[in-house]
């Protein structure tokens, strides 16, 4: 099957089947401030992240690309990202290298001229393609960095899989040595460890997205395709909250994604320890149910939240934030405990 059809089966499958995991962001609980010296009018949610400022610390996470279907998403998506000064994330860019004429699929420099825009390839991809080819790609889009998704649970159910991951560690080393640009590692839905986390440092990765359980199971989209894994591993992996403790500590930046759905997820995540977040999944139904404007609806939703969090935390920006004080429960708490 030709990578446009696995794209178009991909979006399909997202919007119509059940293939969302359990969150366990309701295991952070923020501290109420009774008495916050804030006026709410004057809350700022501003980041800078890659030289970029945002108005909140917010990514439209990795979603499609290679179809016209994905074409007119991602323009979409990324003019409301421009205009509401949020990053935005291309999928994967292999399609555009193997076929030329897919390049306009991934490009929205011209409605997003100015945010934030990240490129998009595979681990599994370094074995095939060389930093020159990821290098001109990245420009073909004016991207202002590079996801690198590791992936290996996605491919083991995917029917057209590609499950070579050896020397995984060693390929991604030298892309980060030869390529010019910002390299970000990702999972896309199963988390990261803490040993996992301290191997792509020392490959040179200074930003990795956790990316774990609690959004959508690409494990689960795979076998809507056909794909096969046994029924034991449909949810293997580790949940978003409990992989950002696992590297909070480890001297990365972190983007926590994976199962992020309002402005509270956010403002837990940050609690927690990470830079950024990034929702992929809900921004694709908003465009579904209701096209641009839904996508600035959830967005303007969102930003409200993350506000009136921040008021009822005592924090008058995102720095204060990072250092308000939480309580772990259930499986969260069990596994910090235990790490």
């Amino acid at each position: 099957m030709s990578i446009i059809n696995r794209k178009k089966q991909h979006i399909e499958i997202c919007l119509k089947e059940e293939i969302e995991e359990k969150s366990y962001f309701d295991d952070i609980v923020l501290i109420y401030n009774a008495l916050p010296d804030i006026n709410f009018d004057e809350i700022d949610t501003k980041v800078e992240f890659l030289g970029k400022e945002l108005n909140l610390p917010l990514i439209i996470s990795s979603i499609t690309g290679g179809t016209e279907e994905a074409k007119e998403i991602n323009k979409v998506l990324a003019k409301v990202a421009e205009n509401k000064k949020i990053g935005f994330a291309v999928g994967s860019q292999r399609a555009m290298i193997e076929n030329k004429e897919l390049i306009e699929t991934f490009f929205v420099r011209d409605v997003a001229p100015s945010t934030l825009v990240l490129g998009n390839i595979g681990i599994p991809n370094l074995n095939e393609l060389s930093s020159e080819e990821i290098k001109n790609a990245l420009k073909e889009i004016g991207a202002d960095g590079l996801f690198i998704h590791l992936n290996p649970a996605q491919e083991i159910a995917q029917k057209e899989g590609d499950v070579n991951f050896k020397n995984s560690a060693e390929l991604l080393k030298k892309l980060v040595s030869e390529l010019d640009f910002p390299i970000i590692a990702k999972e896309v839905g199963q988390g990261i460890s803490k040993e996992v986390g301290e191997t792509l440092k020392n490959c040179g990765i200074k930003i990795i997205d956790v990316a774990g359980v609690g959004g959508t199971n690409w494990i689960k989209v795979e076998t809507f395709r056909g794909g096969s894994i046994p029924d034991s591993l449909l949810n293997f992996g580790i949940p978003t909250t409990c992989s950002l403790l696992e590297l909070k500590n480890i001297g990365v930046d972190l983007i926590s994604s994976g199962g992020i759905r309002n402005g509270l997820d956010i403002a837990k995540s940050i609690a927690v320890g990470a830079k950024i977040c990034g929702i992929a999944l809900p921004f694709l139904k908003a465009y579904e149910n209701g096209g641009e404007k839904g996508i600035i609806d959830y967005i303007d939703k969102i930003e409200n939240e993350l506000k009136t969090v921040m008021f009822l935390v005592g924090a008058k920006n995102i720095k204060e934030l990072r250092n308000k004080k939480y309580i772990l429960k259930g499986f969260t708490r069990e596994w910090n405990e235990q790490i």
